[in-house]
């Protein structure tokens, strides 16, 4: 850790251990719940949402993510969707809660924001920023963390680009006002968290324990772990 004074973590299958398709079922379940009294069909909403997710991860910086996905949503299901953006919210805040039963526990996820900040370290949640703030704040609470127990937590909202762009990660940096070689990245996808990390310039650890690697990148060149491995490497137990 020597000469770093930013940890950045991502928040799914990281701090938060969970099957992402596992995950995606139960919240796109949920989510289709609470759009059919609206007259929206379950496959007909996912396809859009996903169509959505697609324009965010391509996003240009021209645009926050938010913007973008609306846009993008909108497009596949309608203008008069846009109407329903504060039930969606409401949805993030309530329903969402359900899909909790599809992650697992990680008391060392506290443990380890904790520790790294009275150590004086900066902590960044550095989730992708594919859900709405309230989205995020919601899954935090399943590890008892809060987006105040961060020094900066991405979202739809406040960010133009998506992982696995490194400018998402220089965009972060920029918010920060840290230079790339202060920061690590603990993740969990080798694309998304190890390479796009890397590429911007920042060291990286990857999290074994839920690890991803869907284009079968070499991962051997990266620090990497279970997070009870992590903990230690990074001097916190």
């Amino acid at each position: 850790m020597e000469g770093i004074t930013a940890v950045l973590f991502d928040l799914d299958g990281t701090l938060l251990p969970m099957s992402t398709e596992e995950f995606t079922g139960a919240y796109f379940r949920l989510l289709a719940q609470k759009a059919a009294p609206y007259g929206y069909e379950p496959k007909t909403l996912v396809d859009a949402v996903w169509k959505g997710t697609k324009a965010m991860v391509e996003n240009d910086g021209s645009m926050e993510n938010d913007a973008r996905f609306w846009q993008a949503f909108a497009w596949e299901l309608g203008e008069d969707i846009r109407k329903l953006r504060p039930v969606f919210d409401q949805f993030y805040a309530q329903e969402f809660h359900g899909a909790k039963a599809a992650t697992q526990a990680n008391p060392l996820a506290k443990e380890a924001v904790e520790g790294l900040k009275a150590r004086g370290y900066e902590v960044v949640l550095a989730t992708n920023p594919l859900f709405p703030a309230v989205g995020v704040a919601t899954r935090l609470s399943w590890i008892g963390l809060e987006p105040g127990d961060f020094q900066l937590v991405t979202s739809y909202e406040n960010c133009s680009y998506c992982k696995p762009n490194p400018a998402y990660f220089s965009q972060v940096l920029e918010r920060l006002g840290k230079r790339a070689e202060e920061c690590l990245m603990v993740g969990n996808d080798v694309r998304e968290d190890g390479l796009a990390a890397r590429q911007a310039g920042l060291s990286v650890y990857l999290i074994t324990d839920c690890l991803e690697n869907a284009g079968g990148a070499e991962a051997s060149g990266f620090a990497q772990g279970s997070f009870p491995e992590f903990m230690e490497w990074a001097g916190l137990a």
